[in-house]
């Protein structure tokens, strides 16, 4: 005899035929169920990000009145300030891989691939400006790989330009790497207090690191 079942949250039901279409069902809500909490869970997250860009050190009530969720829907998605502020660098990890995807690095000069970069940086550069601010809360001795890849990534493009003579030698590829992050950063912030407008990014960060201030 062959059993027929079926598997519901890791658990195997044997079933008759006229039970499959009601487990059937089940499974279907529950999937249903699943992709709207993880729908909710990041636009909530999404949302939590843009106010504590402007709010940095408010609590975890005030965030889930900003966000419009009760307290104790706030909690089961985010424990705690440090599940929060992990699951927000989790998605600016994946945003700027996206990004350096995008800005395809080995594609032409240094300078335009830095402009590129820049460019698909922008959407996730208030998520950078988070990030600084709320460093502290992160724990320093633990190291975070995902970042030292992108680092990596970031500072090749700074070597190979200072290899094909098209950036100073003199100044480190790691120093010209967090100025870059920086500059992104305080890009975002000019732009959230209306200092600038969104389509200014690319040029206010790539000018400026290539340029400097001083008149051409």
């Amino acid at each position: 005899m062959v059993t027929v079942g079926m598997v519901v949250r890791g658990r195997f039901y044997d079933t008759m035929p006229s039970e499959r279409p009601a487990l059937a069902m089940t499974m279907s809500s529950y999937m249903r169920y699943i992709c709207l909490m993880t729908f909710d869970r990041e636009q909530v997250l999404r949302a939590a990000a843009h106010f504590l860009s402007r709010r940095p050190n408010a609590t975890q009530d005030e965030i889930a009145a900003a966000v419009g969720v009760s307290r104790a829907t706030m909690h089961r998605y985010f424990a705690g300030r440090a599940a929060l502020l992990e699951a927000l660098d989790q998605l600016a990890i994946a945003q700027l891989r996206e990004a350096l995807k995008a800005a395809r690095l080995h594609d032409g000069s240094a300078a335009e691939a830095l402009r590129r970069l820049a460019a698909a940086c922008e959407p996730v550069s208030g998520y950078l400006l988070l990030l600084y601010t709320q460093s502290q809360d992160f724990d320093a001795d633990q190291p975070k790989g995902a970042w030292a890849e992108i680092d990596a990534e970031i500072r090749q493009l700074f070597e190979r330009g200072q290899r094909e003579g098209e950036f100073r030698p003199e100044l480190s590829a790691f120093w010209l790497t967090e100025a870059f992050f920086n500059l992104c950063s305080g890009a975002a912030w000019v732009i959230q207090v209306g200092a600038a407008g969104r389509r200014e990014f690319t040029a206010m960060v790539t000018d400026l690191l290539l340029h400097g201030a001083s008149r051409p």
